[in-house]
């Protein structure tokens, strides 16, 4: 251990004094440290690595100074991602070591890619890349309607990887971190929205329609149909937009969504088939009480009474 953490961890043994001086001695450590890695960055390196992994460490036992410790984190970091800039380590071992800090703490620090891009170059960010996607994928999907474990290692893992994504600009990365958690409808309609503004049109959809089989036509699925339709008609999938729009009707029959329905069709031409269609699917036996009230009310060409004004 260099000399610089010898003496911070010297100084975060609480048997060494009141905080007031040990804090005087860790910000002492902080200063040297900065001298030293302008001096010799390779040396500056190796102690702000200790040095960081002492105070990470400290931050979750010492929840009385909490704040200034992270503090203090976030200054060696910054540090040692300046010593790497100027003396570059091995990218294989400087992207391990970033992991592990990021993730082998209870309370990790947040560490900015950006500023290890020049020390990691292609190499290390490959395998900074490949170890924490391999261990997010490991992680448990959250299936729809259950409530998931955001533990220590999830959370840390899914902060790094998001982090990545948002370094690299890699839809692929937005995908795997939001489909990690699919606990609702509007999950799906995260994913998909992701999908259909990086261009990608039929995955887009694909995660509308499965958003809608999860949902069963409830919760999102409104604005789910709604973004899987204004996508096919961007471009010109017109069958597959009133094709969403019928089955939204055969799911949730109500008012409104037959609306939508009949402007879209008729808009296309279609209306009278779909029409048929649709009301027969809602008068079979098994549609349920929902479906042949809106039958009814679309016989009698009367929608739902509006909510009666207070007073």
């Amino acid at each position: 251990m260099h000399a610089l953490a010898n003496r911070a961890a010297t100084a975060l043994d609480r048997s060494a004094g009141p905080w007031a001086t040990r804090w005087d001695e860790l910000a002492a450590v902080v200063a040297r440290l900065s001298e030293l890695v302008r001096g010799d960055p390779d040396a500056g390196r190796r102690a702000a690595q200790d040095v960081a992994e002492l105070l990470v460490a400290a931050v979750a036992g010492d929840r009385e100074h909490r704040a200034a410790l992270s503090e203090l984190v976030d200054r060696v970091v910054d540090l040692h991602a300046v010593a790497c800039a100027a003396d570059p380590p091995e990218p294989g071992g400087l992207a391990g070591w970033l992991l592990r800090l990021q993730t082998g703490f209870a309370e990790p620090p947040e560490v900015r890619l950006s500023a290890y891009a020049a020390a990691l170059g292609e190499e290390g960010l490959a395998r900074y890349r490949a170890e924490a996607v391999a261990r997010f994928e490991r992680l448990p999907v959250i299936g729809f309607g259950r409530t998931g474990a955001y533990d220590r290692e999830r959370w840390a893992l899914l902060r790094v990887v998001e982090e990545l994504a948002e370094h690299t600009g890699e839809v692929d990365l937005q995908v795997l971190v939001l489909t990690r958690d699919l606990s609702s409808g509007w999950h799906y309609l995260r994913v998909a929205t992701v999908l259909r503004e990086a261009g990608r049109s039929g995955e887009a959809l694909e995660w509308v329609r499965r958003g809608l089989a999860a949902t069963g036509g409830r919760g999102a699925a409104g604005r789910l149909v709604d973004l899987g339709v204004d996508e096919c008609l961007r471009v010109g999938w017109v069958s597959r937009a009133v094709e969403l729009r019928r089955e939204a009707v055969v799911a949730h029959p109500v008012w409104e969504a037959w609306e939508r329905l009949r402007s879209l069709a008729a808009g296309v031409g279609v209306w009278s088939v779909v029409r048929e269609e649709v009301l027969a699917r809602l008068s079979a036996p098994d549609a349920g009480p929902e479906a042949a009230e809106l039958v009814r009310r679309v016989a009698a060409g009367r929608p739902p009474r509006p909510p009666a004004a207070d007073g």
